[in-house]
């Protein structure tokens, strides 16, 4: 029989409307940052390995952050996806695919949301096995209309678009038959975070958390 290579990763994506895709640029921040993003609905969260203080924000809102599903993002490498699988991540995301990366994920437990555009691209995912993937760059590469366009050939893709997704525009995206979730950054804004301004993030996240699909 062959193993589910995304086993679990439904009840994950299904857990809130908006998965919150976090830059960490101070591990100071990583714990109240979450923890406002948790109070405010939205329990699903990926970090970003786009900063030197990633793997120990991630290590910390495991340890600390009380409901937190903690998520790895931009992971490109087989050896990111071995590290954090060790590291205890519930999910990974990856911009894109190639066989590499495909490859390791095989003997690996921790699920892959892999990224994708094209309809070539999602049935290659597909016939390896990956039915849930990430839609990026969402508002670059045609936004919820061109999405809306592959859900009658390929039904049997969901996606999480991401890239460029506002809470306007998140509400397209989630009406959509093929979409489970969207993933997005502007409930996380760079100036509240360097602020400290965890309630105003609070009622972002909460926000987003009441997004209908």
């Amino acid at each position: 029989m062959t193993r589910d290579l995304q086993a679990g990763i439904e009840a994950i994506l299904k857990a809130a409307p908006v998965v919150p895709v976090m830059v960490i640029e101070r591990v100071a921040d990583a714990v109240p940052l979450a923890r406002a993003l948790v109070k405010g609905g939205l329990s699903v969260l990926e970090i970003t390995l786009r900063t030197n203080a990633a793997i120990e924000s991630i290590r910390a809102i495991m340890a600390e952050v009380k409901g937190a599903v903690v998520g790895v993002g931009t992971v490109i490498t087989p050896a990111q996806m071995a590290d954090m699988d060790k590291l205890g991540c519930a999910f990974a995301v990856s911009p894109g695919s190639s066989p590499l990366l495909l490859n390791a994920a095989k003997d690996i437990e921790m699920p892959l949301l892999p990224g994708g555009v094209t309809a070539s691209e999602g049935m290659n995912l597909l016939e390896q096995g990956y039915s849930f993937q990430k839609f990026f760059p969402a508002e670059p590469a045609g936004g919820a209309a061109y999405l809306a366009s592959l859900a009658q050939p390929l039904p049997q893709i969901r996606f999480c678009p991401t890239g460029g997704i506002t809470l306007e525009s998140a509400s397209k995206y989630l009406k959509l038959s093929n979409v489970i979730t969207v993933g997005g950054s502007w409930m996380v804004p760079k100036k509240l975070i360097e602020a400290g301004d965890w309630a105003g993030i609070e009622a972002l996240a909460r926000e987003a958390s009441n997004l209908k699909r």
